[in-house]
């Protein structure tokens, strides 16, 4: 069985400035982990995240909740400049659409 320490978001991407992979988690922001193969800073950044989540259940400090596990309303309030309001509200005019169903449309892109 899976734990919810495997379903955190991890990422392996290059680093042009260190010349290593450096291995991130999304729900840890401020941990990485450099190494010279994609494969080992993906294997650092996961032992440093358990580390972690270790030390925070030993201090009984909330242990952020792994990004597939939330629940989404799929709502949220984005602010743009009146320009731009107006911009995507030509648009969804002219194609007939809600303002809601053209930014959704264009975000999904």
């Amino acid at each position: 069985m899976r734990t919810a320490k495997d379903k955190y978001t991890y990422r392996v991407t290059w680093s042009e400035e260190d010349g290593e992979y450096v291995g991130l988690c999304a729900e840890f922001p401020g941990l990485s982990w450099l190494a010279g193969t994609f494969e080992a800073a993906l294997k650092g950044i996961r032992k440093v995240v358990n580390d972690v989540i270790e030390d925070m259940t030993k201090r009984r400090e909330a242990v952020p909740e792994p990004i597939a596990l939330r629940r989404y309303s799929g709502k949220f309030i984005i602010r743009v400049p009146s320009e731009v309001h107006r911009q995507l509200a030509l648009q969804a005019a002219e194609t007939g659409v809600s303002i809601n169903r053209l930014a959704s449309a264009k975000l999904s892109h």
